[in-house]
């Protein structure tokens, strides 16, 4: 089918346009064109002056709606989270488990493959924050299944988990440099992360090829003036990216603003989002703007996507089309889709964010 979004300003990853309108065949974007010089045979959508955007991109979240996926271990849960998603703005997400049973990974992955067998939209993959990091910052995460990795574990996973596993989140420190090889050459986006990792142990990671750091400064070594640690390491390197949760509570908008003007391109926002839960290894408390452990441990953010922008541009003084490339551009350069993700070009998946001049989510348009 063939649609003409008009009647709209447009952040289309790279710049604002006004006065021009969207063109969409089966699903994907054809290009921009003047609103005046529309072609025949498409369907006009008229936008009624709203915003557009990429849809954003959710690379950590764990559940939606009150059901956190690692306690449920249903298909049902992420399709709660995929709702979830949808009202701030995220059409595409990670589902993510954290530190857990390799028999409840497995759950996990063949959950999934269920989701997707039922024609489930949204999931990108599973992303496993975990068992391989360093218990010295495990945070909210259980010690008892931490774990350092073998090859034959983690070449059982990889079978097990093939087309499903996308992501996992390591402490380079605690990894071999030939188990870090083996899950890139798997097509893992690895990541980074409860990491005590020290400046060198870091940058050792990033160079066998480490693409990105999970959620700047959470659970991780700090920068210091003797000791960079892995926030120096992230800072120091020209390519390696980092999300960052961007409420206020896992980061100062402060140290936001600075990570900002140190990485430009290379940051960019995860919700890290849970849900409130009384079972399962992690029970989840909500207390109003966070999720933290019986214990008063954080545990998970209570943010949309479209909350991670709008805090970013009320608080930490990031422009608005730049705030909204990270939340779609930047997390979709470390995909690797069969149609591009991220942007409102040619080529690129059509699948927008609709929303007022408040950053309020109207509407979302999926595939």
């Amino acid at each position: 089918m063939k649609i003409a979004y008009t009647n709209c300003s447009i952040y289309t990853g790279i710049k604002k346009e006004t006065g021009k309108a969207i063109l969409v065949n089966n699903n994907i974007t054809e290009g921009l064109v003047n609103e005046k010089e529309l072609p025949a045979g498409y369907a006009v959508k008229d936008l009624g002056k709203l915003n557009i955007a990429p849809a954003f991109i959710d690379l950590q979240i764990y559940g939606g709606d009150g059901k956190l996926f690692s306690a449920e271990l249903n298909t049902e849960a992420i399709a709660a989270t995929y709702q979830y998603c949808l009202r701030g703005g995220c059409t595409q997400f990670m589902l993510t488990m954290a530190t857990n049973t390799i028999e409840n990974f497995l759950k996990g992955i063949e959950l999934v493959k269920k989701y997707w067998q039922q024609g489930g939209k949204g999931v990108l993959g599973l992303h496993l924050e975990g068992p391989y990091l360093n218990p010295v910052k495990k945070g909210a995460h259980i010690l008892e299944c931490i774990k350092k990795p073998t090859v034959d574990e983690v070449a059982m996973l990889l079978e097990k988990g093939k087309g499903v596993l996308k992501m996992m989140t390591i402490a380079p420190e605690v990894c071999d440099a030939e188990i870090i090889r083996m899950l890139m050459d798997n097509d893992i986006i690895v990541s980074a992360g409860h990491s005590n990792a020290t400046y060198a142990e870091a940058a050792k990671g990033f160079a066998l090829g480490i693409p990105a750091a999970t959620h700047l400064f959470n659970a991780m070594s700090p920068f210091q003036s003797r000791e960079p640690g892995l926030v120096g390491a992230v800072y120091n390197n020209d390519t390696v990216k980092s999300s960052i949760v961007a409420d206020g509570v896992h980061v100062d908008f402060v140290s936001l603003r600075i990570s900002k003007k140190i990485m430009g391109e290379r940051l960019f926002f995860i919700t890290d989002a849970v849900a409130e839960t009384a079972k399962g290894e992690y029970r989840h408390v909500f207390k109003g703007d966070r999720y933290t452990l019986p214990n008063g441990t954080l545990s998970g953010s209570a943010l949309t996507m479209m909350q991670s922008v709008k805090n970013a541009v009320a608080h930490a003084g990031i422009p608005l089309e730049e705030a909204l490339r990270m939340a779609s551009a930047y997390p979709a350069q470390l995909l690797k889709t069969k149609v591009p993700l991220g942007k409102i070009e040619a080529g690129y998946t059509a699948e927008f964010v609709l929303f007022n001049d408040a950053l309020e989510v109207k509407d979302v348009v999926t595939v």
